[in-house]
């Protein structure tokens, strides 16, 4: 049990309904395979983006100790599924004895690369701190979401951040405002297919925060010289503070820095996701967009994305591949949809734990 703040009093908890709580997606604006273990986990870099595509979550606090998901979801049985995985852990960790119906609302895509099943978990860990009032600060609650998948942390830390080692080592970055076209193809990637495949590359020289495009991080040195330092970061996952207010330097990736590791891979072996890629590249070049943009896959597929610096050349992206879904079959066979959604500056529970 956590030496933290032990669970309230049942006069003191909060109302046993809490609705509309959002799960947003994720983009891997970029995916670097720098190594491998001896126990096989793969060693990443990454800078994750939160993005306004997102699942919501209703709770309902139970008396009796069962802990269950109301909702179904095709092809997530609830003995696998992550949102009811997650509340089990809490009460493990902090010995509560109450239960819980969980509602979804899925809108992100499963098997879409995009982080769903991890967001959701993370936003019932940080729910039910609240409505357990388990009383748990997001460095413990981060532990909790580490051994229920790897993405599963950086959703409790609230804040867009370069990811290292197997993503439990985060740093917030401050990222420029920019607007997303989300390209699902017609295709389900499993995440071991693509990390587990003989031909994937898992040598990526790694990168530095100083590295990235758009800005660069500058400090005195006590001579009195500019010098860039490597990895000059913002908080650590403890810190809770926006990364606005924190000075940080802005960084935008749009255009061709860094690459996904995973994506010769996925496009050998799912056609439909590389027929999707090539369908989003011509209509990017007809649609007058930034010329810096590209079509890039997230995290281990299937879905896509374009990076835009603006609303209207995200929705005439989105119009350009709707039409050529009209004109052409093979279009239309290889993209189930298109979303059009803005970045955020962070998560949208990033102050629900300190």
């Amino acid at each position: 049990m956590s030496q933290s703040t032990p669970p309230a009093a049942a006069d003191a908890l909060p109302p046993p309904i809490l609705r509309d709580v959002p799960a947003p997606a994720k983009i891997n604006l970029f995916l670097h395979v720098v190594g491998r273990r001896a126990d096989g986990y793969h060693l990443l870099q990454t800078v994750f983006r939160f993005v306004g595509l997102a699942d919501t979550l209703h709770f309902r606090r139970r008396d009796d100790g069962v802990i269950r998901r109301v909702t179904p979801i095709p092809g997530v049985p609830e003995a696998t599924c992550l949102t009811v995985n997650a509340a089990l852990a809490l009460r493990r960790a902090t010995g509560c004895r109450l239960g819980v119906d969980i509602e979804v609302e899925k809108r992100i895509p499963a098997g879409g690369g995009l982080g769903g099943g991890s967001s959701d978990a993370a936003s019932v860990l940080l729910a039910l701190n609240r409505l357990w009032g388990t009383g748990l600060g997001r460095a413990e609650l981060q532990r909790i979401a580490l051994p229920l998948g790897a993405d599963v942390p950086v959703f409790v830390f609230g804040q867009n951040a370069f990811a290292e080692g197997v993503g439990e080592a985060l740093r917030a970055v401050r990222l420029a405002p920019q607007w997303y076209v989300v390209i699902q193809p017609n295709a389900h990637v499993p995440t071991e297919a693509a990390f587990r495949a003989q031909e994937l590359t898992r040598d990526t020289n790694p990168v530095k925060i100083s590295d990235f495009p758009g800005s660069v991080a500058r400090h005195s040195s006590a001579a009195g010289e500019e010098k860039v330092q490597d990895n000059v970061v913002g908080p650590r996952a403890s810190d809770g503070a926006a990364t606005q207010a924190l000075g940080l330097p802005e960084y935008s990736f749009l255009g061709s820095f860094g690459k996904n590791d995973l994506e010769p891979v996925v496009f050998s072996r799912f056609p439909m996701v590389a027929l999707a890629r090539l369908v989003a590249t011509q209509a990017l070049r007809r649609s007058g967009g930034d010329t810096r943009s590209t079509v890039r896959m997230s995290g281990s597929g299937a879905c896509l994305f374009v990076e835009c610096a603006s609303e209207a050349q995200a929705l005439a992206l989105e119009a350009e591949i709707a039409a050529t879904m009209r004109q052409s079959n093979s279009a239309k066979d290889a993209i189930r949809a298109v979303t059009v959604c803005q970045g955020l500056d962070g998560h949208p529970l990033q102050h629900w734990a300190a």
